[in-house]
């Protein structure tokens, strides 16, 4: 597992407040992929600082993903257009995913579901985020997990091999938890709390290689 959730805390309190966050996130160009789960809701806390942070802040999220928070809500928060088709070519006349892949000084996939990790660790693109991430050249741009799923799920061989398969080939993982789940259970995979991710994107994104524009 990645340490990516460990950043700086400007605060003492673990938590980096707005300000504390501008000057390590401002002008970058974030990407964030949502995919289908209930800790989607986080993620729209974590688009609504890095935008107030001062980032460009683009979503792409999955048809699943569309079932728990609106692309309206993403899009509100941004300021900036969501995607949530691969065909779509909103923002420049290059292919999409190509565009959106290489101007990202950092991405992050929150909610990770186990399908999304399983997709990423075998190289299927069939949805608008896997397709973005495929190309992602992650020795310039880091790529942060935040898997999000039941305690059995997460804990499945075939899961385990995938985080190990995709640890190897360079994405970071920021948690998952151990708490409480949508499912009325308690345990390992839920998805790290809206200041852990803000904490590992502040850290990645001055990684990052930084966009022209």
């Amino acid at each position: 597992m990645s340490n990516a959730d460990q950043g700086p805390d400007q605060t003492g309190t673990g938590m980096l407040d707005v300000e504390a966050l501008r000057p390590l996130v401002g002008g970058r160009r974030i990407l964030v992929g949502v995919t289908g789960g209930i800790a989607a809701y986080k993620t729209a806390t974590v688009v609504s600082r890095l935008a107030q942070a001062g980032a460009q802040v683009t979503v792409a999220m999955t048809q699943a993903a569309t079932h728990f928070v609106t692309p309206l809500t993403f899009q509100a928060l941004s300021g900036r257009p969501v995607y949530t088709s691969a065909w779509e070519h909103i923002e420049s006349s290059d292919p999409q995913h190509i565009s959106l892949a290489s101007a990202a000084a950092c991405v992050l996939i929150a909610p990770c579901t186990m399908d999304c990790l399983a997709k990423l660790a075998t190289g299927r693109t069939d949805d608008v985020v896997t397709l973005i991430v495929s190309a992602v050249d992650r020795a310039r741009t880091p790529v942060l997990l935040a898997p999000s799923m039941n305690k059995v799920m997460w804990a499945q061989k075939s899961t385990q091999r995938n985080v190990a398969q995709l640890v190897e080939d360079g994405f970071e993982l920021v948690g998952p938890d151990d708490g409480w789940q949508a499912c009325r259970q308690v345990g390992a995979g839920r998805m790290s709390e809206p200041e852990a991710l803000l904490l590992a994107v502040a850290r990645a994104a001055g990684r990052g290689a930084k966009s022209d524009d």
